[in-house]
């Protein structure tokens, strides 16, 4: 039997080769133009990690309809408009011989009320613990649920027609495929809610739409939660029901995280739903992904895992290689503060440094705002600058309240970085 390590290649059910275990995920960069498209500073950052020895970019967060945005700076794709941007983008992103994926989302109810005329989402159920931020959102009706459908498949289309080499589909963090998924927030009782089959239709059906758009050779790839850590939100059982169901449909690699924003488990601040074993092996979902890999292996199906969040050490990363309990190790912050440690880790380095952002002493912004530390981070390398830890948290609040959409939009020539 092979040996299987960090630097193994990996053939996907698509025929696509990733040349080794290690992917920079997706990470909300807030680097685009006021007509949301890509720009220079996006197309430099991504030149940067095509450097690093990932076998895998996925992008940030792109909006499949520009009239909901999850942030100021999102790119968001309907059509070919920005076609030389996204190619621009593709061409920098696949530099290093590695594929480069294009992470497709629609915000739902998670699209602040200070950039979108209103928002909408499964049910008329308002995002809590937010700080105001979002409004009470629209019930989609069943003709704007199929347009979903179309809106997915088209920015897939345009992508890859881009340059990209394949897609990964957003259901994960509370954005709208989250909320279709999740008993908490879909609450509909017609075709798309009521049951867990029904809850997972749309999700499903995106898949088989960007599918029959990208042929069977173009990597399709889905981010979901393990579970949403609320109570009454989607559970590990239902969780796995929605893996074997996409195993089945034949997807490319699942991506594993879990929770919302206002059950922040993905950015590593659970505040005890992950359990303190899973925390000390540091890849918070690893647990969860043997469970699946098994559920799968019965049904004699073939899905390729990633979990992201928490892995810091070579030893551990190879572990969770070489054990067979996933295939693919994701990385984000990390490759932030360090761009080139995939050829570190590759190489056979100790791991990522330990880097911690100092806390702001504000409770109710301490999550956001170490997200933002990050952000502010990646428009240093979107700049061609290097990352400063030393930077205080501070600096960047103004920033942040302007994102979330409680202060009015920067100028053109935004915050000094």
């Amino acid at each position: 039997m092979m040996s299987i390590d960090l630097t193994t290649a990996l053939t996907l059910p698509s025929g696509a080769r990733l040349p080794n275990r290690i992917a920079k995920v997706a990470l909300s960069e807030g680097l685009s133009d006021r007509t949301q498209a890509p720009t220079y500073k996006l197309i430099r950052l991504y030149r940067r990690w095509a450097d690093s020895g990932a076998g895998l970019l996925i992008t940030g967060n792109v909006m499949i309809d520009r009239r909901a945005l999850s942030e100021l700076g999102n790119v968001a794709v309907e059509d070919d408009r920005h076609i030389e941007l996204l190619a621009e983008w593709a061409a920098a992103a696949t530099a290093g011989g590695g594929q480069a994926w294009v992470q497709l989302c629609h915000p739902g109810r998670q699209a602040p009320r200070a950039l979108n005329g209103g928002s909408v989402a499964p049910s008329e159920i308002t995002a809590g613990s937010t700080l105001g931020v979002y409004g009470k959102p629209r019930a989609l009706t069943t003709a704007e649920i199929d347009d979903v459908i179309h809106r997915f498949a088209t920015a897939a289309r345009t992508v890859v027609a881009a340059g990209f080499t394949g897609v990964q589909i957003h259901a994960a963090h509370g954005y709208l495929l989250s909320q279709f998924l999740s008993p908490l927030t879909n609450l509909r009782t017609d075709a798309w809610g009521g049951t867990p089959v029904k809850r997972r239709r749309l999700l499903l059906e995106i898949v088989r739409a960007v599918r029959a758009e990208l042929g069977p050779h173009t990597p399709v790839s889905v981010k979901l939660n393990s579970a949403d850590f609320q109570r009454g939100g989607m559970d590990e059982d239902e969780s796995t029901e929605v893996v074997l169901a996409l195993a089945l449909e034949g997807i490319d690699l699942l991506e594993i995280s879990g929770g919302t924003f206002e059950s922040v488990a993905f950015m590593g601040a659970p505040d005890g739903a992950i359990r303190a074993s899973t925390r000390a092996r540091e890849a918070y979902f690893l647990d969860y992904a043997e469970r699946v890999r098994t559920t799968i292996t019965h049904a004699g199906a073939d899905l390729p895992l990633m979990v992201t969040g928490g892995f810091r050490s070579t030893s551990v990363m190879t572990e969770a290689i070489t054990s067979g309990a996933i295939d693919v190790v994701g990385l984000g912050r990390p490759l932030i503060m360090e761009p080139d440690l995939p050829q570190r880790l590759l190489a056979g380095g100790s791991g990522a440094r330990p880097i911690r952002p100092r806390k702001l002493g504000i409770k109710q912004f301490e999550g956001m705002g170490e997200l933002l530390w990050y952000g502010v981070q990646l428009r240093r390398l979107g700049n061609g600058k290097n990352p400063d830890p030393n930077r205080h948290p501070v600096r960047n609040l103004p920033l942040y309240l302007i994102r979330a959409g409680m202060l009015g939009r920067p100028q053109r020539r935004g915050f000094a970085i």
